[in-house]
């Protein structure tokens, strides 16, 4: 880890925030719990005990892995549908294939990023490819659902394929910090993936002892979740490691800063940075259905009973 990066940040272009702007408080810490997923892939759970407020509009992220798989072992989901919002797949190590009952999808590898739309909704497999299962491998990545608006919520479903030589990348102005920006807008640096809700996603790499200073819309909330390694975050320095995730309060600038001693095994600190406008609006969200009322999800569920979401391939190549 990481898959996407350059042998000397200081090449790029760099990131600071202005002189006046305020620091953004840390309101919280907390530690991800560990479960699984799908088939039985394990996962750390990032936002669970975080109240929606300062969620709003992501609605869950879980960080697939890290782990090693012997041969036989890797595993996906099985079909599965999905209405009112968007899946963002980030894979930082492995592949990963992706389809759809529209006939879309996709292979991801290595820094790809896949930008699901579910909208009105359809069904959808996420698995190793064969060659992988046969093999083994390591296998890590990040989801994260995003919240679409009302108006939004029975648009058509859309994908996104983001290479993970498409992001942005930026570093800070000591060249400490790799910033790669996977969608919105960093000091007017503009990441690829094209979002509803407005939002910004960005994968850092902070090296042991450097500290980076962002500037951070004002009207965004502020996540930062800790993939790997060991530091700390906001001005006042609250410590935060492996599997931490830091709620920020309001402000227009966040700071994250590497410790200078880092464990053998995660030699940079490694976080996923997040902002996103709230949506504020009535949010139900059962399963793989994320709707404005408890009436939308009942009827989610009876479109799906009836195959109105997508029927599965009868060959459909996994």
């Amino acid at each position: 880890m990481p898959a996407v990066t350059v042998e000397n940040p200081l090449t790029l272009p760099r990131v600071v925030a202005p002189a006046d702007a305020v620091a953004r408080p840390v309101l919280a810490v907390t530690t991800a719990p560990s479960g699984f997923e799908g088939e039985g892939f394990p996962v750390r759970r990032a936002f669970a005990g975080i109240n929606y407020k300062y969620l709003d509009p992501f609605i869950m992220m879980d960080q697939m892995g890290e782990v090693e798989w012997e041969a036989g072992e890797p595993k996906g989901t099985p079909w599965h549908p999905h209405r009112g919002f968007e899946t963002v797949t980030y894979l930082i190590d492995g592949t990963f294939v992706h389809q759809d009952s529209n006939g879309g999808g996709g292979t991801i590898r290595n820094g790809d990023t896949q930008w699901m739309t579910a909208g009105s909704g359809l069904l959808h497999i996420e698995a190793p490819p064969e060659q992988l299962v046969m093999s083994g491998g390591l296998f890590h990545g990040l989801q994260l659902w995003v919240n679409l608006p009302a108006k939004d919520k029975m648009m058509d479903p859309r994908y996104q394929d983001i290479r993970g030589g498409q992001v942005q990348l930026l570093a800070s102005p000591d060249g400490g910090a790799l910033l790669r920006v996977i969608a919105g807008d960093l000091d007017g640096h503009e990441g690829p993936g094209i979002t509803h809700t407005p939002i910004t996603m960005i994968h850092a790499t902070v090296r042991p002892g450097a500290e980076v200073t962002l500037p951070w819309q004002a009207d965004f909330n502020g996540l930062a979740y800790v993939l790997s390694g060991r530091g700390t975050v906001g001005a006042e320095r609250r410590p935060v490691h492996s599997g931490q995730t830091a709620v920020f309060g309001a402000g227009s600038s966040l700071t994250v800063r590497a410790d200078e001693r880092q464990d053998a095994h995660a030699p940079d600190l490694e976080v996923v940075l997040l902002g996103g406008r709230p949506i504020r609006e009535p949010m139900a969200h059962y399963g793989p259905f994320v709707m404005n009322s408890q009436a939308e999800l009942r009827q989610a569920f009876e479109d799906f009973q009836k195959g109105l979401l997508g029927t599965v391939p009868a060959v459909h190549g996994m």
